[in-house]
């Protein structure tokens, strides 16, 4: 059993008047596929995962400008890019758990409080079908939020965008009830408010399998009155008052609905202009060729059409979704991932990893450059380099100079000069050096020149195939070009080479 602690869990969330939660038990045991809520336990209402999942956190500033290498453009992960109003980055904690960062436009939350206690009443939500909120940031003008990262895109990109295949018709069912149990669950938990209900809140995890983001669970704005989507897609109720009931998320549940059945971003009228005409074939995504069961899609139609009721009170509620899109599922044991082609990554961090390591893994590069400068030429002691030349000559004492220069700038944190040395060095040298192509890799990582870095990095293996730190360093580069699973497979070879060496050293 685990014991984890939350800053935060002493701020109150609006949606609940006296409750108090400390701590929370994890029981990581084996989680039932076709269970409706995996939980170990409830704490004050909580449904704790068996799966861990932090507990609910506030975030330093700086912590999330180092996770997301300051806010870098490369690292945006919103459809819309640095367009979207709330940009969501991919980010990397010290802990080394990727996470997604929202990062909100400066005038949606002024009352940093305000923001906290909202924030800290969704993180109180622990679900499986959930993109659970695991922290926030409220420092200056600065408002975060802190999710779970999903790495196999969003509904929106597998239906409008997609580019090998269609998403199969057996997946699209899937979407329907995972997403119903997530309603249902945040109803249960008296969140009965989803703002913006719509394709690109759904996400798909790394078993390939559909979550509902948490980030639609927050006020959109100021006074949480803000409907992003399209008018022609909102809830009549909405267009009439501009506020968001409990059932304008049935609405735009429907709304789903029919993207799953056309493939397409239709207008709800014009489907159930279709609807009503009985011409539901022309409602269906013809990228499925036929490849669906004609019953169990008349039967989404008829659902999408109680969904769509133009009067709220005529709308089905989150129980009802939930039993009518049950008896759909056809093939349970087959897992989401497979379902849809993906590949599945199943690598785990090495759990030897020297201090160097550990600091490539969390992408801390003034970590690397600490022990970096630390070990300086120790690594090579023995080997033969132009450094160990008896003969003085000139030739021999401009590349001294040159060295010296260059490590001067690199412990002074001058990069700019210290890359200038090191090339210089590296074309005078016959016989190269690892360490200064350890060195200048650094040096361009933090220049903002992760391909550089990643040659150089690859020239110290060539230098000393079994070298640790060339293949650390090759993982940091790749993590900092977005390449997880090579970064993965470089840790785990830098770690049996550390293995290898230490055992050799014990022989």
């Amino acid at each position: 059993m685990g014991c984890l602690q939350s800053k935060t869990s002493n701020v109150q969330s609006p949606d609940d008047d006296n409750e108090e939660e400390e701590t929370i038990q994890v029981d990581l045991k084996p989680a039932d596929a076709d269970a409706d809520v995996d939980v170990d336990h409830q704490v004050g209402g909580v449904v704790v995962l068996l799966d861990q999942i932090p507990i609910f956190k506030e975030y330093s500033l700086s912590e999330l400008r180092n996770a997301t290498n300051g806010f870098s453009s490369d690292y945006i992960v919103s459809e819309s890019g640095e367009k979207a109003p709330n940009v969501v980055y991919r980010a990397k904690l010290e802990n080394n758990r990727l996470v997604a960062v929202k990062r909100f436009s400066k005038l949606s939350w002024p009352d940093a409080h305000q923001f906290i206690v909202e924030a800290a009443g969704v993180g109180k939500l622990r679900h499986k079908r959930l993109v659970n909120l695991i922290g926030c940031c409220a420092e200056g003008d600065e408002r975060l939020l802190v999710a779970e990262f999903m790495p196999n895109d969003t509904l929106s990109k597998h239906l409008f965008h997609w580019d090998k295949q269609p998403l199969p018709w057996e997946m699209r069912l899937r979407v329907t009830q995972y997403i119903a149990q997530a309603l249902d669950h945040c109803n249960t938990e008296n969140r009965r408010i989803y703002h913006d209900l719509n394709a690109y809140r759904i996400l798909f995890d790394e078993d390939g399998d559909p979550r509902l983001s948490s980030f639609g669970l927050m006020k959109n704005s100021r006074d949480g009155k803000s409907y992003s989507t399209n008018l022609a897609y909102t809830p009549p109720e909405f267009l009439r008052t501009g506020r968001v009931i409990p059932e304008s998320v049935i609405y735009s549940y429907g709304t789903i609905l029919l993207d799953l059945l056309s493939g397409k971003h239709i207008p709800p009228s014009h489907a159930l202009d279709l609807i009503r005409g009985k011409n539901v074939l022309l409602l269906m995504d013809s990228s499925l060729e036929g490849q669906y069961a004609n019953e169990d899609a008349t039967k989404l139609v008829e659902l999408a059409s109680k969904c769509l009721q133009s009067e709220a009170r005529d709308r089905p509620n989150t129980k009802f979704l939930v039993t009518s899109v049950a008896p759909l599922q056809k093939q349970r044991e087959v897992a989401s991932y497979v379902l849809m082609g993906l590949q599945k990554n199943t690598a785990v961090l090495p759990t030897m990893l020297s201090p160097l390591g550990k600091a490539c893994a969390r992408m801390d590069l003034t970590a690397v450059h600490d022990i970096l400068l630390k070990t300086g030429y120790k690594d090579e002691e023995g080997a033969e380099n132009e450094l160990s030349f008896q003969e003085w000559t000139q030739q021999v004492q401009d590349m001294l100079n040159t060295k010296k220069f260059g490590d001067i700038a690199f412990r002074d944190k001058d990069f700019k000069s210290a890359i200038d040395y090191y090339s210089k060095l590296v074309v005078m040298m016959s016989v190269p050096s690892a360490t200064i192509f350890a060195r200048r890799a650094l040096a361009y990582l933090m220049s903002g020149q992760p391909e550089l870095a990643l040659r150089d990095a690859m020239q110290a293996q060539v230098c000393i195939p079994e070298w640790p730190t060339a293949f650390y360093l090759q993982a940091l580069a790749l993590s900092k070009l977005g390449m997880e699973t090579d970064a993965q497979d470089m840790l785990n070879d830098g770690a049996a080479f550390e293995s290898k060496k230490q055992n050799s050293w014990r022989g």
